[in-house]
């Protein structure tokens, strides 16, 4: 299972958000440039529908695939008082032709998106991984180099850290905590849930800003 928060942050304020996860993490950024394509199983599979997701790493110089699945979340009282979302999910590694092996067992292409920008991957009291990208539609089937960004002004922000039953009530504090750190310049919480834009997002980013161009970055 995976412990998963969403947030959105204006384009003009990437840089701020970049400048200060490079301090919370001291890692170096990874570059994210994923096809991501939706399939839905059709009715020759069963009464009840299921969706997987492949995604195509571009960022290599040898693309890979991933099936993913989504599972259920996590439901009851105790998930409902938290602010992050618990839910299974399974990923496998995939050769280059999952999408003809999908195609002929029955599903289909539902929607496609290409999502590019950059990822954080730390350890800071559970594996974290923090992934700001923008996403954007393709004009023709499968054209990632003709993708158009849907909302240029605004990026998606993703955390994500894997869990288990044994462990997932210390991952959703690790992930709260840290989700913390960031409120200044955007408000993080569960997938479906956002309330937009940080009003203090502006100041907050100019002031990152200045910090890093006076040196002051590194000590975040």
């Amino acid at each position: 299972m995976e412990c998963v928060v969403q947030g959105i942050i204006e384009t003009q304020h990437v840089d701020a958000l970049e400048v200060l996860l490079q301090g919370l993490s001291g890692v170096p950024k990874e570059r994210v440039r994923v096809h991501e394509l939706c399939l839905k199983s059709g009715p020759n599979l069963g009464v009840v529908p299921s969706e997987v997701r492949l995604l195509c790493d571009l960022a290599q110089s040898t693309p890979s695939w991933t099936i993913r699945h989504v599972g259920g979340a996590m439901r009851g009282a105790g998930a409902e008082q938290i602010s992050v979302l618990v839910r299974s999910i399974v990923e496998s590694k995939a050769s280059n032709n999952v999408l003809r092996y999908f195609y002929g067992i029955g599903y289909k292409l539902d929607h496609e998106v290409l999502k590019g920008g950059f990822a954080f991957r730390f350890h800071r009291g559970a594996q974290i991984t923090v992934t700001v990208t923008s996403v954007s539609k393709m004009t023709k089937l499968h054209a990632t180099n003709e993708a158009v960004p849907i909302t240029p002004a605004i990026q998606l922000v993703e955390i994500t850290a894997p869990a288990a039953a044994d462990n997932y009530n210390d991952v959703v504090s690790a992930v709260t905590s840290f989700c913390e750190y960031l409120a200044p310049l955007l408000h993080l919480s569960k997938p479906g849930n956002s309330t937009g834009i940080v009003p203090t997002a502006g100041a907050a980013a100019a002031s990152l800003m200045s910090s890093a161009g006076g040196g002051g970055g590194k000590t975040l």
